[in-house]
C-alpha cells in the first residue's frame, strides 16, 4: 500500500455508536455543578479558547481592524483576563488581521478550499489555502468535500485533507466535517478518523453556515474519536466545536466533557477552541458578575 493510501475496509469497520448511550453520557455530565472560584477559571479558560470570527459577504477591513480592537482589548475592567485565541477571517482579509495583531500572541486564522461548501476544483482550493498563508494566517480552517464522503470515497477525502496539509507545513490546520450534513453519529466518527490520520491538527464541528452547528453529543463522539487515535499513535489532536455555543453555562459543560474524556492536558486554546464569537461577551458578563455580584449591561460590549 502507498503511503498515501488509506485501508478503506478499516473506515467501513468503524465503531457503531449508540447515540442513546451518547445522550445518557451528555446528560450525566451537564448534571456535575461548579464551585464559584473553579467557575471563574473555567470562564476565563474558555474565552482563551475562542477564535473570534467575522465570515460575512459584508465584511471589511474596518470591521476586521475593530474585531483585532476587540481581541486585544476584551474589557480593562476585569483583572488577569486572557486574550482570545485567535481571529478568523476570509484569505483577503488576513494581512488586514496580521497587521493589527502584530504585536501580540493572538494568531490569524483563515478559512479556505471553498469555504463553506468546498465545492470548487481542488487546485483552486490548494491556491486560495496557499494564498491565506501567503497573507500571513497562523492557522487554516479548510472544508472537507461532504458529498465525496458520502458517495463513499473516503480515499479522495483523505488525499485532499493530506494534499492540504502538505501545503500548510507547519501551519495548523483545523479540518471542518459540517457534522450537520453528515447525518450520522457512525459518519461523524468515521469523518473523524480520515480527518486524523491525513493529517489535521485539530477536527472541527462546523462552518456555522448551516442551521445545526456544534452539539453536545456530536462533539463527544468527536472527542472519543481523539482520545482512540490518541491511545493509537501518542498524536494529540485538537478540537472546535463551532456555530451555536452562545453563552457561559454551555461552554462550561464542554470544558467539562473535555477533562472527563481527555484529561486536563487537552483544556488549553493549543488543543481545544470554541469557534463562537457571540459567546466572548456572555463570557465577560459571567466573569463580571462572579467578581463583582453584578451583572453589567450588554451595552458595555462591542458586538464586533
Amino acid at each position: 500500500m502507498k503511503a498515501n493510501q488509506i485501508n478503506i475496509a478499516n473506515f467501513r469497520q468503524t465503531p457503531v455508536i449508540d447515540q442513546v448511550g451518547v445522550n445518557e453520557r451528555v446528560s450525566r455530565l451537564n448534571s456535575r455543578s461548579i464551585k464559584k472560584t473553579s467557575k471563574i477559571a473555567a470562564l476565563k479558560l474558555a474565552l482563551s479558547m475562542i477564535d473570534l470570527t467575522t465570515l460575512e459577504g459584508m465584511d471589511t477591513p474596518g470591521k476586521v481592524q475593530q474585531l483585532c480592537i476587540k481581541a486585544k482589548h476584551l474589557n480593562h475592567g476585569i483583572s488577569d483576563l486572557p486574550h482570545v485565541a485567535a481571529v478568523c477571517v476570509y484569505p483577503s482579509l488576513v494581512k488586514i488581521a496580521k497587521k493589527e495583531l502584530n504585536e501580540t500572541s493572538i494568531n490569524v486564522a483563515s478559512v479556505a478550499t471553498g469555504f463553506p461548501s468546498g465545492q470548487t476544483n481542488f487546485k483552486t482550493r490548494l491556491e486560495e489555502v496557499r494564498y491565506a498563508i501567503c497573507e500571513g494566517a497562523d492557522e487554516v480552517d479548510m472544508v472537507i468535500s461532504r458529498g465525496k464522503f458520502l458517495s463513499g470515497d473516503f480515499q479522495l477525502v483523505f488525499d485532499e485533507i493530506a494534499q492540504t496539509k502538505e501545503v500548510c507545513g507547519n501551519i495548523h490546520l483545523k479540518v471542518i466535517l459540517e457534522t450537520s450534513e453528515l447525518s450520522t453519529l457512525d459518519n461523524i466518527r468515521r469523518a473523524s478518523e480520515i480527518a486524523m490520520k491525513a493529517g489535521a491538527d485539530f477536527i472541527k464541528t462546523s462552518t456555522g453556515k448551516t442551521k445545526c452547528g456544534a452539539t453536545q453529543p456530536i462533539s463527544l463522539v468527536m472527542l472519543e474519536a481523539i482520545k482512540d487515535f490518541y491511545q493509537k499513535t501518542n498524536k494529540k489532536i485538537g478540537m472546535k466545536p463551532a456555530g451555536g455555543i452562545s453563552d457561559s453555562k454551555t461552554a462550561i459543560r464542554y470544558l467539562v466533557m473535555v477533562k472527563e474524556i481527555l484529561g486536563n492536558e487537552w483544556l488549553t486554546p493549543t488543543l481545544f477552541r470554541f469557534g463562537a464569537s457571540s459567546l466572548a461577551n456572555d463570557l465577560l458578563m459571567q466573569i463580571t458578575k462572579q467578581q463583582s455580584g453584578a451583572y453589567q449591561s450588554a451595552d458595555y460590549f462591542s458586538k464586533d
